[in-house]
């Protein structure tokens, strides 16, 4: 995998959504062909083996490299979304993030106890989102959950606030 190349690919956008964010796109990464088949490789190097059942991707962009995934380890694709965009009951938790309050549900039926989850997002900066998803996912009581980012921003230390058997792994670290 080169790293550097993949790394080099992400936008950086200044002050987006409020000022004061550096905020890392990384739509910059899905448009270009090759840097999207090295993280789909990367991704799936990662996880082969661990028995993958379920990959939740969290809204929005863990909908892209989640479904790719999933397929890639012959997996489902679970949506954990914001309120109101799942048609079916749910279950919801609530977070703090850098820039204000937000909810994710996914659907009740969306886990069994028989799953292995794979919590996907694209970055790991304070942890807030992926806390919920694993608070969250905890509540199905699944086998085992991992927890996968594209980015971790290294120095904001969102790996803090998972407990310490938690599986956290990130593509790149920033």
């Amino acid at each position: 995998m080169n790293k550097e190349k993949l790394i080099k690919s992400i936008r950086n956008v200044p002050n987006f959504p409020i000022p004061g964010i550096q905020f890392k796109d990384v739509t910059t990464l899905f448009k270009d062909a090759s840097c999207l088949q090295e993280l789909s490789d990367a991704l799936y190097e990662m996880y082969k083996d661990k028995g993958i059942t379920k990959v939740v991707g969290i809204e929005s962009r863990g909908f892209i490299m989640g479904p790719i995934l999933a397929t890639k380890l012959g997996a489902g694709f679970v949506p954990m979304r914001k309120p109101g965009k799942l048609p079916a009951e749910t279950l919801e938790e609530s977070y703090d993030k850098e820039y204000g309050t937000d909810t994710i549900q996914i659907h009740k039926d969306a886990i069994s106890e028989n799953d292995v989850v794979l919590l996907h997002d694209d970055l790991l900066a304070t942890g807030g989102t992926m806390e919920a998803a694993y608070k969250l996912t905890k509540r199905f009581n699944p086998k085992a959950i991992y927890i996968n980012f594209l980015i971790e921003l290294k120095e904001l230390n969102g790996r803090a606030v998972f407990d310490n058997d938690a599986h956290v792994e990130a593509v790149l670290t920033l």
